[in-house]
């Protein structure tokens, strides 16, 4: 599947595909923040992304654990949820600047609550309903 964007991804399969493509392209230290709103398919995406780069265990939203790792594949992935996290601080104590200094990919969620705390290459998507699909859409918040 075209990384091209916007794209309109019809169903759950083809968002899995987007996220296996783009898994496929990450290069070591990249962070992509995903925007959207519950539903959107920010989860769905990040399970294709970590398919994409090897991994064949389950993976879940990180909301009530901060952060999800997958070590082992081509690069070390480190899924963020920000949505329970009340501030800057928290992050940080949970070793934030080391996760992004571990050079592998880290995928935020919710990242529009503390978006200062990303660098400046993000790779910033956000996800919509379009219907019965999703669209996803390169760009800030």
């Amino acid at each position: 599947m075209p990384q091209s964007f916007p794209a309109l991804l019809p169903d759950a399969d083809a968002t899995l595909a987007l996220g296996r493509a783009l898994g496929g392209t990450a290069q070591a230290g990249d962070v992509i923040a995903l925007v959207g709103d519950l539903g959107a398919g920010k989860t769905t995406l990040t399970q294709g992304i970590v398919k994409g780069l090897g991994y064949q265990q389950e993976v879940t939203s990180p909301t009530f654990s901060l952060v999800q790792e997958y070590l082992g594949g081509r690069l070390e992935v480190f899924h963020f949820d920000f949505y329970r996290v009340e501030d800057e601080g928290e992050l940080l104590d949970l070793g934030w600047d080391d996760y992004l200094d571990r050079q592998g990919l880290v995928i935020v969620e919710w990242p529009g609550l503390h978006p200062d705390l990303l660098p400046k290459s993000t790779r910033w998507l956000k996800l919509s309903h379009q219907g019965n699909g999703r669209l996803v859409e390169e760009g800030g918040l």
